[in-house]
């Protein structure tokens, strides 16, 4: 399975951009998918999750009410929305196929990664 990520850019603080994850086959219907991310210097972290019909999503508690995480299984692309941007929302995101149908935050529980989308916030 192949993952290419892709809506990085630059952004002032308070802006938005929208990330999109297309994978290589149609795992919409059996997979979680999830978005992760990694700051220099910093471990990678959980950033959001949806289930295999979007029926269940999880954020991390640093993005609840400014990201937005959806799918399209017919598409074969899971999104993130990013909004109200802060500078420490600066990373690169990765997006991640996970070996069930559930949504997760849970790292080890990812088959498939993306290469990264770098995302930078200026203040």
């Amino acid at each position: 399975v192949q993952l290419q990520a892709s809506g990085g850019g630059m952004v002032q603080a308070g802006g938005s951009l929208r990330l999109s994850c297309t994978t290589s086959r149609r795992t919409g219907g059996n997979n979680g998918m999830g978005w992760f991310r990694q700051a220099p210097g910093k471990e990678r972290e959980f950033v959001a999750a949806i289930s295999w019909n979007g029926g269940r999503i999880e954020y991390a508690d640093s993005v609840k009410g400014r990201f937005t995480i959806s799918r399209d299984n017919a598409k074969s692309t899971v999104s993130l929305q990013l909004s109200s941007l802060k500078p420490e929302d600066t990373a690169l995101y990765y997006c991640a196929v996970a070996y069930s149908s559930w949504a997760t935050a849970d790292s080890s529980r990812y088959a498939y990664w993306g290469q990264g989308t770098l995302v930078t916030v200026s203040s």
